[in-house]
């Protein structure tokens, strides 16, 4: 039975990675939460408030859909961003990517949401690679999403920053 999960950005350089390649990668100490993932399950990508780095500024958005398109496995090298290094990864497809900077405010779909049982500490949760999404919530976030979305050849562009070394 397929998934659908949560992939937590907190880095500009990291996202622009991931959309750009359509890849991600996961750091050693999430190995078991990446290895939840299987091919066919469905994505949606989440960037926080400091992934931007401007929190006062930005807001935590679901800003994508993709399905996994391979399974995650140890890379041949590891990806690295700054300091940190991310030996395993898989393949993404993406179906819609919003524009840069746009897209579904999660913390307004908190108190719908039934992965987050306690709204006041539902910030909690993401502080992680990906979480897991009921089918109650991943209808809900897939629904409120939809239409946000543009193709992902349209928008992906806009998302390329610094080099990222991979």
């Amino acid at each position: 039975m397929q998934s659908t999960h949560l992939l937590i950005i907190g880095d500009r350089a990291a996202l622009s990675w991931v959309v750009t390649e359509q890849r991600m990668a996961f750091p050693a100490g999430r190995a078991k939460a990446a290895r939840a993932l299987e091919e066919g399950d469905e994505i949606f990508l989440y960037t926080t408030r400091g992934c931007f780095r401007n929190p006062t500024r930005d807001l935590g958005r679901v800003i994508g859909r993709a399905v996994v398109a391979s399974a995650v496995r140890v890379l041949d090298e590891p990806v690295v961003f700054g300091d940190r290094s991310f030996p395993e990864g898989c393949r993404l497809e993406f179906s819609g990517l919003a524009p840069l900077r746009e897209g579904l405010v999660l913390r307004d779909l908190v108190p719908r949401l039934s992965i987050f049982p306690d709204p006041a500490t539902w910030s909690v949760r993401m502080r992680r690679a990906s979480l897991t999404l009921p089918p109650v919530d991943a209808d809900l976030v897939r629904t409120e999403l939809e239409s946000l979305l543009r193709p992902y050849r349209d928008v992906a562009g806009d998302y390329r920053w610094e080099p990222a070394s991979a």
